[in-house]
């Protein structure tokens, strides 16, 4: 049968099904690869449903009630699609307000951590995009500056490049206002206040002070520093572009105070006098105390990192790259992606990319490598998550689709994943020691168009190369799957293919069927086999099934037995090996002597009831006969639950046989014939 491609809002609807509906949904977010829920039963989410969908690179639960669906560069797409789903669309309570309904009644062992780290990533999140944009502008700056087309270092560059920087430039110039938002609007308050903050100290007013007649150069901390007298205070005067802890520090300071004087103040006036007040506190306080202790912070920091990388440049070469495979996942990688900032800020450079370089792409070389495999095995599910990942891993720096998509999913891609991250490191360590370390002079995402901003380029180029092609061909020649992983990836191949030779194989049946030669036919489709009813009760035709997967065909030919009893025990169809057995009881395969694998489903989405109602009876690898019993069922309260009770029966390896028939009508007893099979074709005709 011919399958036509699900549009994006029955994707969005399927996610919908695969996370456990509407009502299972208190909130809804996403990031800039991932829909993040907060679930309130995180056992009712289908991860392999979730996984089969085109949109959906890889579903993770983050432990509690927090669970993510990991969709890539398209996710606001997607985000946008769910939410005009008619069960979405009405809800009473907005998304913010259910996730901070949430996060109150959520407890983990340290929930200040997990509030801190939350709060630095929610307020970098919402401007990973113009991040990136920017950082590919300095890409394609570096590139024409490496090839000396234009020299971008002159100190006085024409117009139009001179334009050029301030393209990138707006985006690093003004991020501490940008940050000072997010932390604002994460902190739920006003977020233009803590903004407008900010702004004060990049009105020329405040950075010509300065160059005030008044103002003095002092020592401070070894270094010489502008200090001007206000009001009768002496004032350190920095410039604060680029800078992230200040906003970081004076926007959770300012919350506090904006919230106070929430209380304090009649609510008939809050909109004037809150804003007002906390203005006239903050910016003061901002610039005589918190700005000039941020700054001083953030030189401090990146002082004893840049010690680090000039008198242990081996340890720090090593460590960077060794520390991001655990920090990324964690969401713990923002302190130094803040840190990378304020060194270009203060030093004029930053030397913790260039190792991270080292880990990004050992990363996409795991990534590569899972490509290559799954076009080898041509598992088409596979194909897809690592391709969109290594396009945007490559391309645009990120590694989140790799990791949840892929790397997390299978045990066996880190430890090899990590000999890249090592060797990559040591090659850091080996060659740029001679040059302090591999530094740049741009915030950027490593990736290919942004390798020409490292310096030295070729000791960088050399580092990720060998970072790529060491986790490459590590999990090429290992596999990154377990026996049983890969036997599941095989299966799916091969049910792909069953699903793309559907129409074809439904020509040819016809066309046998429609035969005038009697011998033809019988030495066509004479059975070897017979496959028997696993339960009693009422037969439902394939193309009846209500799951579309078995109903197409694309799982291979089956037929559904709906039972007609409460609870009943579902036996098995044929004599042979069982192969498989789902950890939640609902479904076993059995391959037959004569090669024929069947797969015994017992009703439809029953993976959600995490095996409620079902006891196995049997066991991977045991050896049954034809109605020996698979499991005891409780139909009762599985439609109790709402679901189909129907027991599915299908030939997976269908389309490897010589052909499959439904013998079956109306009802069957336990031990009746429902297929036949004819495991060789006779060419002999």
């Amino acid at each position: 049968m011919a399958t036509t491609k699900a549009s994006l809002q029955d994707q969005a609807a399927d996610i919908l099904a695969g996370i456990g509906g509407a009502d299972n949904i208190a909130s809804m977010t996403h990031c800039a690869t991932r829909l993040r829920f907060e679930l309130h039963d995180t056992s009712l989410a289908d991860k392999d449903r979730l996984e089969a969908n085109p949109k959906v690179m890889g579903a993770v639960s983050q432990g509690g009630s927090h669970y993510q669906v990991i969709v890539g560069g398209d996710v606001a797409t997607v985000y946008n699609a769910m939410n005009k789903l008619p069960e979405l669309a009405n809800r009473d309570v907005s998304n913010e307000d259910l996730k901070a309904q949430q996060r109150d009644k959520a407890k983990g062992k340290v929930p200040w951590l997990d509030a801190f780290f939350e709060y630095l990533s929610d307020s970098f999140r919402p401007i990973l995009g113009v991040l990136l944009g920017a950082s590919l502008i300095i890409a394609f700056a570096a590139v024409l500056d490496a090839f000396e087309l234009v020299n971008f270092h002159a100190e006085v560059k024409s117009p139009g490049w001179q334009f050029v920087d301030a393209m990138w430039n707006s985006v690093f110039f003004f991020l501490p206002v940008a940050v000072a938002y997010n932390a604002g609007k994460k902190l739920d308050i006003d977020p233009w206040v803590p903004a407008a903050i900010m702004l004060a100290l990049f009105t020329p007013n405040f950075m010509e002070l300065a160059d005030h007649p008044e103002a003095r150069v002092v020592e401070l901390f070894g270094e010489p520093t502008d200090v001007v007298d206000v009001f009768g205070m002496p004032m350190i005067h920095n410039g604060y572009d680029g800078n992230v802890f200040v906003p970081l520090i004076m926007a959770a300071v300012a919350a506090l105070l904006y919230k106070g004087l929430q209380k304090i103040i009649p609510s008939a006036v809050h909109m004037v006098f809150v804003p007002f007040l906390t203005l006239l506190v903050m910016i003061p306080v901002t610039a005589f105390l918190i700005g000039p202790f941020g700054y001083l912070l953030g030189a401090w920091i990146g002082t004893g990192l840049a010690w680090m990388n000039g008198n242990a440049p081996f340890v720090f070469a090593l460590l960077i790259p060794m520390l991001y495979p655990f920090l990324v996942p964690l969401g713990l990688h923002w302190p130094l992606n803040a840190l990378m900032l304020v060194n270009i800020d203060t030093l004029g450079y930053d030397f913790i990319q260039g190792p991270m370089g080292a880990w990004n792409f050992a990363c996409f070389g795991a990534t590569a490598a899972v490509l290559a495999l799954s076009i080898r095995d041509h598992d088409p599910l596979m194909r897809q998550t690592s391709g969109s990942a290594l396009a945007a891993g490559l391309l645009g720096g990120i590694s989140e689709p790799s990791l949840y998509g892929i790397h997390l999913r299978y045990k066996k891609i880190y430890p090899r994943m990590l000999v890249g991250c090592f060797a990559g490191g040591l090659t850091i360590a080996i060659l740029g020691t001679p040059f302090g370390g591999v530094k740049t002079g741009a915030f950027v995402f490593t990736s290919i168009p942004t390798m020409f901003v490292f310096d030295p380029k070729w000791v960088y180029m050399i580092a990720i190369a060998v970072a790529f092609f060491t986790a490459f061909f590590i999990i090429l020649i290992t596999d990154y799957r377990t026996p049983e992983e890969k036997a599941e990836a095989l299966a799916r191949a091969a049910a792909a293919r069953n699903a793309d030779e559907a129409e074809e194989a439904e020509l040819v049946e016809d066309e046998v069927t429609a035969t005038d030669d009697p011998a033809e036919l019988t030495s066509q489709s004479n059975a070897d086999a017979t496959v028997l009813a696993p339960i009693a009760g009422e037969v439902v035709a394939m193309e009846a099934l209500s799951d579309a997967a078995f109903a197409s065909g694309a799982l291979g030919q089956a037929v559904g037995v709906t039972p007609e009893n409460t609870t009943l025990t579902v036996v098995a169809p044929a004599a042979g090996k069982v192969i498989s057995v789902a950890k939640t009881g609902h479904a076993y395969g059995i391959k037959t002597d004569d090669g024929v694998e069947l797969l015994v489903h017992i009703g439809v989405d029953t993976v959600k009831l995490g095996g409620e109602g079902f006891t196995p009876l049997a066991e991977k690898k045991q050896m049954v006969n034809a109605g020996d019993p698979l499991a005891e069922v409780d139909f009762a309260a599985i439609a109790g639950r709402g679901v189909d009770t129907t027991v599915i029966t299908t030939v997976v390896n269908s389309k490897k046989l010589g052909g499959v028939g439904d013998v079956a009508d109306g009802t069957v007893v336990a031990g009746d014939p429902i297929l036949e099979v004819t495991t060789e074709v006779n060419t002999n005709v």
